[in-house]
């Protein structure tokens, strides 16, 4: 007699005697505390278990006396219930695992609220009369520019900045007189010679509330919108 075991039908087992043969498996369908995914069913690993250990006694009470179960072959049969019990239980303890760190995220998280935060982005933030906005150069550049426009894409104002040296750089515009309606967008030309310089732009904003979307902590801003944890650049 010897026991198999495959994720769709379960434990199986099969004897052999001469001329006569049986078969039979003991499914994982159908039984008390069975639950199906994608038309497979499973049980727990304690039912796997307990179906391995009575197939096993089975096994040992049936077999030939002139041809008993090798060592190896038993020695092969335990180490399968072990590995799929094992497999089993990471399982379980790896999904535990991810819902306590979504949940200390989401804790962590909580403390951004308020807080004003740089994502990418090129709307302006107006406080106070001043429109502000921030971009990064990868190396130095001899002319930088500053175009802002408005929400229709008409240009409000040039601020010119002159040489500017690589990294991180706050643009600021007196907003005061601005009577338009709608987010500021500014756009950063910058040269060294004739060469071209890319610069990356980003937006300042205020964390409204924190939320977990696909296991994953997302934040939602002051201005609207909602952005991934990860595309935080920085938080003041």
């Amino acid at each position: 007699m010897t026991i198999s075991f495959d994720a769709t039908n379960g434990y199986s087992y099969s004897t052999s005697s001469g001329a006569n043969a049986t078969s039979g498996s003991t499914s994982t369908s159908g039984t008390s505390g069975s639950t199906s995914t994608n038309g497979i069913s499973t049980t727990s690993a304690a039912d796997q278990q307990d179906r391995f250990l009575k197939l096993l006694v089975a096994q040992m009470t049936h077999q030939d006396p002139m041809n008993p179960v090798d060592n190896a072959q038993m020695t092969s049969q335990i180490a399968q219930i072990n590995t799929v019990t094992g497999i089993q239980q990471l399982n379980t303890t790896m999904q535990t695992m991810a819902s306590q760190f979504s949940s200390m995220q989401l804790m962590q998280g909580g403390g951004l609220i308020g807080h004003e935060v740089l994502t990418a982005g090129n709307s302006m933030t107006i406080a106070k009369g001043t429109a502000t906005g921030t971009f990064d150069l990868p190396s130095n550049a001899a002319d930088v520019k500053v175009q802002i426009t408005d929400a229709s894409g008409s240009l409000v104002a040039t601020v010119p900045m002159g040489t500017q040296s690589a990294g991180r750089h706050d643009v600021t515009w007196d907003a005061s007189s601005y009577k338009g309606t709608g987010p500021l967008k500014f756009t950063v030309t910058a040269k060294n010679g004739s060469a071209s310089v890319t610069p990356t732009t980003y937006s300042h904003d205020v964390v409204s509330s924190v939320g977990t979307s696909n296991g994953a902590l997302s934040i939602s801003l002051q201005n609207g919108g909602t952005v991934s944890y990860d595309k935080i650049v920085s938080v003041y």
